[in-house]
């Protein structure tokens, strides 16, 4: 029991650094899983419940910014316009993960795939940042609503195991004109609608009873996930205010060769 409770903080722990930041939470739960695992069908509930840790952090981390509350009539319309942006943008990876979830577990959940998109989002990830490019959006009242579609477009290439969410956003919106600091606000933003669906869709699939143990590990890997991931968001946005995201970018390539060596070599 006391092997199982460590299971689920360590893998709490890895949920909270990895969700938010362009380095694929997926990747890492997929590497820990080859030592730190429960049950399949556990596994697959406990994976959830870490998830839905994170976004909580990330709503209550933001919650000032996002909610309407204690607000004068003019910022009340720039939270308005930007939950426009945010639902405009989230619409597509609601739209296709609705159709293809399924098809996207049973087909593409496997480490050649995820050691495949770590390696790829890794060297695109470099490419962009030294593509020299102006920023002409330096806050996200600045966004086009088009803009922001075409953010959510992107958003949807997360769903291949091993990209990141995270990545796929910022990315895309730093080569759409973003600044580094509005991309990755952003992308917190988009995370909240993204990850409820994915998390809810994937808990109506689930029926199996609960034992006292079990509740424990859940409510363990939620609690850990949810004060790791608070962390991480803080300390990466401070981060992002005077670096960029090449060191990122070279973790993921090491990153994906390691799982392509433990998996085929």
């Amino acid at each position: 029991m006391l092997i199982d409770f460590l299971k689920a903080l360590l893998l709490g722990i890895i949920e909270g650094l990895t969700e938010f930041l362009p380095v694929s939470s997926t990747g890492h739960l997929i590497l820990a899983n080859q030592w730190l695992t429960f049950s399949p069908k556990f596994n697959f509930l406990f994976d959830v419940f870490v998830q839905l840790g994170a976004i909580l952090a990330v709503i209550i981390y933001f919650f000032p910014r996002l909610w309407p509350l204690n607000k004068t009539s003019s910022e009340k319309k720039s939270l308005k316009n930007l939950w426009q942006k945010i639902l405009l943008s989230v619409s597509p990876a609601l739209f296709l993960g609705f159709f293809l979830n399924n098809w996207i577990e049973e087909k593409l959940f496997n480490p050649l795939t995820v050691a495949s998109a770590l390696l790829a989002g890794g060297i695109i990830l470099i490419w962009a940042e030294h593509r020299p490019r102006p920023s002409k959006f330096l806050q996200i009242k600045d966004l086009p609503l088009k803009t922001a579609f075409f953010i959510g477009i992107f958003q949807c290439l997360a769903m291949i195991p091993g990209t990141s969410r995270s990545a796929a956003t910022i990315i895309s919106a730093m080569l759409l004109g973003a600044s580094r600091q509005v991309a990755t606000e952003f992308s917190f933003f988009l995370a909240i609608p993204t990850m409820l669906a994915a998390s809810s869709f994937s808990l109506l699939k689930y029926n199996l009873a609960l034992s006292a143990n079990e509740i424990l590990w859940l409510a363990s890997g939620f609690a850990t996930a949810f004060f790791t991931a608070w962390l991480t968001i803080k300390y990466f946005l401070l981060y992002i205010q005077k670096n960029t995201l090449l060191l990122f970018g070279y973790y993921r390539i090491i990153l994906g060769l390691l799982l392509l060596f433990i998996f085929y070599f």
